[in-house]
Formats: structure tokens, C-alpha cells, sequence
């Protein structure tokens, strides 16, 4: 079986190393700005984006390194 690879994936494996964890740490740093947004959420906010309590607490429960 081919493993297809995404565009995100392509362009990675061409970049010099140094890139490639400046990216990272770039992402990182985009979810914990991202999870703090949402744990400063209130109930009607949460309903006008769709998303559950139970949602959103799982996603404050991963590290920032999960996506």
C-alpha cells in the first residue's frame, strides 16, 4: 500500500532542518494561543461555534504538542 503523503508533509521533508523545528515551534505556539481563546469562552460563545462543554474540555486536556 502507497502512503500518500499531504502538502504539508511534501514541503517539510525538502526544508533544512532548522525551518522545519522554527515551523513546529510555530504550531505549537498556535495551539496554546488557540486553547487559551477557547478556555476564555463563555456558555454562549461555546453554542455560537458549536461546540459542546465536553468538546472543549477535551480539548484544554491535550498537551500542546497534540493536534
Amino acid at each position: 500500500m502507497e502512503r500518500v503523503l499531504t502538502w504539508r508533509q511534501k514541503t517539510a521533508i525538502g526544508l533544512p532542518p532548522l525551518h522545519r523545528v522554527l515551523q513546529q515551534l510555530r504550531l505549537w505556539q498556535r495551539r496554546v494561543r488557540t486553547r487559551q481563546h477557547l478556555a476564555a469562552l463563555d456558555e454562549r460563545q461555546l453554542a455560537d461555534v458549536g461546540i459542546s462543554q465536553s468538546e472543549r474540555m477535551d480539548e484544554l486536556s491535550k498537551p500542546f504538542w497534540r493536534g
